[in-house]
């Protein structure tokens, strides 16, 4: 299925999976970024299927998740 929201399009499977092309779109990301994030255990949850996949529900929770902050400062502060 492929979803166009505003300037945003992305395709997703039938089980709400998106491979790491269409979930760096998603997330706002480039592949590479989100590629670094899988490495380093700082992005989304993912699975391996020969393929990497991520599900749109962890992608919503990873962007939703706690480390929202009101100033960059507050962001440095939370890092110590």
């Amino acid at each position: 299925m492929s979803i166009e929201t505003n300037k945003l399009s992305f395709s997703e499977y039938p089980d709400g999976r998106l491979d790491a092309k269409n979930a760096a779109a998603y997330v706002g990301l480039s592949t590479k970024t989100l590629a670094m994030f899988r490495s380093n255990g700082k992005g989304p949850k993912f699975i391996k299927r020969g393929r990497i996949f991520y599900y749109r529900c962890d992608l919503d929770e990873w962007l939703n998740a706690d480390g929202k902050a009101v100033s960059t400062a507050q962001l440095r502060a939370n890092r110590n």
